[in-house]
């Protein structure tokens, strides 16, 4: 483990204060393939362009790969990406590599988000401050960093998210030349095929087991015209029979010859190798199992498919009906993937776990391109069978269901309308409820919006499932702060309720809260007033005054008033609530207490402190005695009741209630976590409020530091403790002056 001690200010602290060790690696790493050369001749001087503060872009030398356009892509941008990332990291070059596959926002967003948590950068917020907290760090620090991204496909899906700095190293692989033309500085490396001693060196490498295969070998590399992805499938079927490279090359034409007829045009050589190893994989499985779960495998993201998805229950069943007879065990669904292996038409990564599937894209979509419409339809149910079958219910780390997110997406982009017979296929609710959870809000929003759209043109606007997808894209639109664009929706959720449950069912006053919230949310509160009026009175007529739904309706009615600045009526509206709850609940339910806190609120927005420090203390007290003192509802109470002191002018009481707190917030979120930070800020005031100028200085001091060094720039706790130091530091200075 290499600690470097020089450093110790810039190493990133966990989100409970601890650590991270170094060196620091994120992001599966594509293993290495097998007989990978490292391309002395045709990818030289990588080393040399690839320093500290550059970003160098690995792009397909077009030129050098002819044929369909849809192939030269495999040229091995990916492997040549891995090999020097392993190389820099084994040579321990870089202390931090992170790799991060690029296909999209999304998947950029989780990469970013695994690397930050690893590093120990501050994980608080959505995905979109996280990554860029992250960035922002990486521009700082001075060890050395590599961040790959693999497969960028769109430069706006790195907008803010540039990772650049003195110490850090880029790397990029793309298709598409045109992320060139952008404002950020990079150096294009255009990766062809190999060289005619590279492709010799590469086969003969493959074929060690029966050196009578190589006869005609290199007469062989140049009919593939030196095409990785060919050498790399040709070899594969070669080693896995008795033809040589000789009888290879007489297969290899008249199919060639064959292929140029159909199409009118001369074939690259991977489309025409690809063809050989379905053939193979055939033979080596005997009733189709292999070539069934390859209709699957090409329906999803080869950038990573788990490798539970392809012997789940659902792949299996799916295999063992198309054809290929026998059980539909795990055991014969894992033997197919390695003859799958064996032809060369995926890898299979072990070097997690998870095990992981890879697959060229190209291949990807020539396998789709020659599958039976009837094919792709069962196909594409069974792989989002699969796909749900093994998605966890509860995601337990915000980037968890990465791959399986991608794989939906692949999948939503392979099978268009299929996955909507019958309505919406539960997995594309699941995805977008992924995003959701994993505070992806930008992408959720995206994808909602999508998904609203389809279940309007292929459903209808009145089915239940685009009603759904409505509300799904309502609350995404809240969660991502962008209430004004919430509204239309939420609007139109009410609508189809009402014409569809009719106004008293519980669903359409359900959404009428929405809209009310919706309408605070965009400061809208004479609306949200009077939306939220109408939800209590339906409350009280359909379910009763004393039912938990009226008292949810009439708290957020009174959050409206108060909002509105209309702090009796919140006030009468919270007291109500709050008798009834203690008499319903009980006077320590959690949603008693948390009347009773923004009760409090109410009374200290309205000046009456004596009353607001009443209820706060009964809420800390309660709080404490049911959750514990170090539970996070507990310590926000003594915070604010360290506030409400600090109002009355009770500056001790207040000062080791705010003390108390800060620590507590460190003991709990870690010292650099953006709520112990503010704590922070707001105990200089006391410190500066009793005269102890000395602690405030050293305390903001320590602050700022740490809000530099953890949050994004620009932020406003940044700017407020900056603001303040100058304030109190001058202020000190002039006092001692």
């Amino acid at each position: 483990m290499v600690v470097d001690s020089r450093v110790p200010a810039q190493e990133p602290v966990g989100s409970r204060g601890g650590r991270a060790a170094w060196p620091v690696r994120s992001g599966a790493v594509p293993s290495l393939a097998d007989g990978f050369i490292a391309r002395p001749e045709t990818a030289t001087g990588l080393s040399g362009v690839l320093v500290p503060g550059a970003t160098v872009v690995l792009v397909p030398d077009r030129a050098a790969a002819p044929g369909s356009p849809d192939w030269p892509g495999s040229c091995g941008k990916t492997q040549l990406a891995a090999g020097f990332a392993e190389s820099l990291w084994q040579s321990r070059r870089v202390e931090l590599l992170v790799w991060v596959v690029a296909t999209s926002r999304a998947s950029v967003l989780s990469g970013y988000v695994e690397a930050a948590v690893a590093t120990g950068t501050n994980p608080a917020g959505d995905a979109e401050s996280v990554a860029a907290r992250f960035v922002s760090w990486l521009g700082e620090i001075s060890r050395p960093w590599l961040v790959v991204l693999d497969d960028l496909s769109d430069a706006a899906d790195l907008d803010g998210l540039w990772p650049a700095g003195p110490a850090g190293m880029v790397l990029l692989t793309t298709g598409n030349t045109a992320i060139l033309s952008g404002e950020h500085q990079a150096l294009a490396r255009p990766v062809g095929v190999f060289s005619s001693r590279e492709a010799l060196s590469y086969l003969m490498g493959r074929l060690t087991a029966d050196t009578d295969q190589r006869l005609g070998a290199i007469d062989l590399v140049q009919d593939l015209r030196c095409e990785p992805l060919a050498l790399a499938q040709a070899s594969a079927v070669i080693a896995s029979s008795a033809l040589s490279c000789r009888d290879y090359r007489g297969y290899f034409a008249r199919r060639r010859e064959q292929l140029a007829k159909a199409a009118g045009d001369e074939p690259a050589a991977a489309a025409v190798t690809w063809t050989f190893s379905f053939e193979q994989a055939g033979r080596l499985s005997p009733g189709r199992a292999a070539q069934s779960l390859l209709a699957l495998a090409v329906l999803l993201d080869g950038h990573g498919i788990p490798g539970t998805v392809l012997t789940a229950s659902a792949a299996r069943e799916y295999v063992a009906g198309d054809g290929a007879g026998g059980p539909a065990d795990q055991e014969r669904a894992q033997g197919a993937l390695l003859i799958l292996e064996r032809a060369g038409l995926l890898a299979i990564d072990q070097a997690g776990p998870p095990l992981t599937i890879r697959m060229s894209p190209a291949v990807q979509a020539a396998v789709r391109a020659a599958m039976p419409a009837r094919m792709l339809d069962r196909a594409a149910r069974a792989a989002a069978d699969a796909l749900l079958e093994v998605w966890p219910d509860e995601e337990p780390r915000a980037w968890s269901a990465g791959d399986l997110r991608s794989c939906a997406a692949s999948l939503q982009q392979s099978a268009g309308d299929l996955l909507w017979t019958g309505g919406c296929h539960p997995l594309l609710l699941r995805a977008g409820q992924s995003l959701d959870s994993a505070r992806l809000t930008g992408p959720a929003v995206t994808y909602w919006r999508e998904l609203a759209a389809s279940s309007d043109r292929v459903l209808g606007p009145d089915h239940p499932d685009t009603l759904m997808a409505g509300q799904y894209l309502a609350d995404a639109c809240l969660a991502a702060g962008w209430a004004a664009e919430a509204l239309p929706w939420f609007q139109w959720v009410l609508a189809k309720r009402i014409r569809a449950l009719g106004p008293d069912h519980p669903g359409t006053i359900a959404a009428r809260c929405n809209l009310g919230h919706a309408c605070v949310a965009a400061s809208q509160f004479g609306d949200a007033i009077t939306v939220l009026d109408g939800a209590v009175g339906d409350y009280e007529r359909v379910r009763g005054a004393n039912h938990l739904d009226t008292l949810g309706a009439r708290d957020d009615l009174a959050a409206a008033y108060r909002a509105a600045g209309k702090f009796a009526d919140a006030i009468r509206l919270y007291r109500r609530t709050l008798a009834d709850r203690e008499r319903i609940q009980g006077p320590q339910h959690p949603d008693t207490m948390t009347t009773r806190e923004k009760l409090a609120d109410a009374y200290l927005a309205d000046g009456r402190i004596k009353d607001a420090l009443s209820h706060y203390k009964r809420t800390l007290a309660d709080r404490a005695r049911v959750l514990g003192p170090d539970h996070l509802d507990t310590i926000a109470a003594r915070g604010n009741l360290g506030a409400t002191y600090h109002s009355a002018g009770r500056m001790a009481s207040a000062l080791q209630l705010y003390e108390e707190t800060r620590a507590g917030y460190e003991r709990v979120l870690g010292p650099d976590h953006p709520d112990t930070l503010a704590r922070c800020a707001s105990l200089t005031h006391v410190y500066y409020a009793v005269g102890r100028l000395g602690d405030a200085t050293t305390l903001l001091r320590d602050t700022l530091a740490r809000c530099e060094r953890t949050l994004p720039p620009g932020d406003p706790l940044t700017q407020t403790v900056r603001e303040s130091l100058t304030n109190i530091a001058g202020d000190d200075e002039h006092r001692g002056g």
